[in-house]
């Protein structure tokens, strides 16, 4: 099923995502726990991700770069501000150099996401918030909205997957 619906709140600073999905709620937990799965569906898919870090606690930094079909690389960068397995992730999330370091120009987004049962198995709400209307517009323009919707569009065939 998948991406249920979508809504961008420029007074409120955030872009929401609400999926669901046919899995256990510790199943869809994994695909946010584990670095491979991630890399199956963090990013669209001409814009596949690899994990080169993913500490997946408290205080923990992830570093990963998507690279498009023209090899080229975009590098970004995670650090977990709360995580209450398997029901709430927090992280800033935010674009990096090629060191990995945070690139300060765009600035960084805050994600929050949440699994709760539902009556398909589990329904996922990710809310991205922005520091302000311009970075909210600017990422939108670059495709932020359409990106998340094909990259949660991919995690129905990694949870049918590993169940056959």
């Amino acid at each position: 099923m998948t991406v249920v619906s979508s809504h961008k709140d420029p007074e409120a600073l955030t872009l929401t995502f609400v999926a669901e999905f046919d899995a256990s709620v510790e199943r869809v937990w994994q695909v946010w726990e584990d670095p491979r799965q991630l890399e199956r569906w963090w990013g669209p898919p001409t814009w596949p991700a690899t994990f080169d870090r993913h500490d997946f606690v408290q205080g923990g930094r992830s570093n990963y770069y998507m690279t498009g079909p023209d090899g080229e690389k975009a590098r970004g960068w995670w650090v977990i501000t709360s995580i209450q397995p398997p029901h709430r992730l927090e992280f800033d999330d935010g674009f990096a150099d090629e060191n990995g370091e945070p690139a300060r120009d765009m600035g960084a987004t805050h994600g929050v996401v949440t699994l709760e049962a539902s009556e398909v198995g589990t329904r996922m709400t990710a809310v991205t918030t922005f520091e302000s209307v311009e970075q909210l517009e600017k990422m939108s323009a670059m495709g932020m909205e359409e990106g998340m919707r094909e990259a949660l569009s991919q995690i129905d065939a990694l949870l049918a997957e590993v169940r056959a």
